[in-house]
């Protein structure tokens, strides 16, 4: 009845005499609705007032603890071309097995004689190198020779010219005893032909006495041309001394130009005698690239390069492989907001994929099925998909890991506050604040008013 009409049924009509009516018109249905809506008000309050564990949760995948230890994928550092594959996906290798051969794709390699003529090269440089350096004994030996030389020849010109020297002395003194000789048989004669003029002497003794001075004087003029002579020996002798030393200088010079122009010959041969024996170790060490090896020992997870003749780029990964011993972890993500209550060493839980569980994330007590872990690492930048990235590793004081686990399987985590009213946490998700993270400025200020005070 929608009592719709102004005109009411039950005035009218007795609604007690049905089945319906009785049971709608009993007063005790109100009195019982009435008693439940105030037990469930009670409930809802005693509800509101019960602990709730504030939490920080998030999605992951299970990781390694150690970046060495995660999936590997082996590159080549050579470009080449798949020419045989060793092992099929799935195999166990050790480290330092073969995986595959491949073979050179760039025109400057595919000689197969490469390490070969770059030996014989090193061989023939390494020949030139030493006549080089014969050479360089040969023109020191002959600069040595021609220093020798003109030491040799400078002493003898160097004596010459002291013997000249004393020659010239000598013939000075000469000289000058031819001076004196005339001025005395200049005086003798003149002496005795003021006596022949007073009948003193005679004519005889007058013609001898000008003999004599004539002969002084002859004497005194062929001094004078020996003088002369010494003196122009001295002067060719200084000249042969500056012509000994341009002659042998320019000789030593020319010497030095070539012993200079081998050494630098024999510099430039062995600079390129190291080029070439760094080329040829680096023949030998790309010919080992050939091989591509296994780094770790783990089984082979995925041929990204599978195909026979298929070639790749160096640096390009062309197998997987998933060590065989490592460390079980989960990377998580979570909101740049909640990133600050996330600290190193903070308890979380764990909820793998594929293994049942039953989550309640405010009461940790009855929640089945999760496993405990602790922080390790955080880092502080936000990642690609706009949260960022938490490492966990297994708590040694909780239950351990599944033994079923595998890398890269999903998981959810939770980490666990401190413990609120439900009331309390409803507030603050209905505000958007994040947890307990006001109370928590508020206990560092308080700790750090403390210890001002001290």
């Amino acid at each position: 009845m929608l009592n719709i009409s102004e005109n009411s049924v039950h005035k009218k009509v007795d609604l007690t005499r049905f089945r319906s009516g009785k049971y709608v018109l009993d007063k005790k249905y109100y009195k019982q609705f009435n008693q439940l809506s105030l037990i469930f008000l009670l409930l809802l309050v005693i509800v509101l007032f019960l602990p709730w564990t504030q939490n920080v949760s998030g999605n992951g995948m299970v990781t390694t603890l150690k970046p060495g230890q995660r999936p590997q994928g082996i590159q080549s550092a050579i470009p080449g071309r798949i020419e045989e594959w060793f092992v099929k996906e799935g195999d166990l290798v050790a480290k330092g097995d073969t995986l595959l051969r491949i073979s050179e794709v760039k025109m400057d390699y595919f000689d197969d004689r490469l390490i070969e003529r770059t030996g014989d090269q090193i061989l023939s440089k390494s020949g030139s190198i030493d006549a080089y350096q014969s050479k360089v004994l040969a023109l020191q030996s002959q600069m040595q020779a021609l220093e020798d030389e003109r030491d040799l020849k400078s002493r003898q010109a160097m004596n010459k010219r002291k013997q000249v020297l004393l020659q010239l002395a000598t013939d000075s003194i000469s000289l000058q005893a031819a001076y004196v000789a005339r001025d005395i048989a200049r005086t003798q004669y003149e002496r005795v032909e003021a006596l022949q003029k007073d009948g003193l002497k005679s004519r005889k003794d007058l013609e001898d006495k000008g003999l004599k001075l004539q002969s002084s004087e002859a004497k005194l003029v062929a001094q004078e041309n020996k003088l002369e002579e010494s003196r122009a020996k001295f002067l060719t002798a200084d000249m042969e001394l500056l012509r000994l030393d341009a002659s042998y200088s320019d000789k030593i010079s020319k010497v030095k130009s070539d012993l200079f122009s081998a050494r630098s010959a024999s510099f430039n041969a062995e600079a390129e005698l190291s080029k070439m024996e760094s080329s040829l170790a680096r023949y030998s060490k790309r010919n080992e690239l050939l091989y591509v090896l296994a780094t770790q020992t783990g089984y082979v997870n995925k041929a990204i390069k599978a195909s026979v003749g298929e070639t790749f780029k160096a640096g390009e990964s062309i197998v997987t492989i998933m060590p065989t011993d490592y460390e079980l972890a989960v990377e998580t993500f979570v909101t740049p907001i909640d990133l600050p209550l996330i600290r190193i060493g903070e308890r979380v839980r764990v909820q793998f994929d594929g293994w049942p569980a039953i989550v309640f994330s405010g009461w940790e007590s009855v929640s089945y099925g999760t496993y405990g872990a602790r922080v390790v690492a955080v880092e502080n930048y936000i990642g690609e998909n706009g949260k960022c990235r938490v490492l966990l590793a297994p708590d040694t004081e909780d239950y351990e890991w599944p033994e079923g686990i595998r890398v890269g399987s999903g998981a959810r985590t939770i980490a666990l506050l401190s413990d609120v009213p439900i009331w309390y946490e409803l507030w603050r998700k209905l505000n958007g604040f994040p947890p307990d993270f006001y109370k928590q400025l508020k206990d560092e200020k308080s700790l750090k008013t403390t210890k001002d005070k001290k």
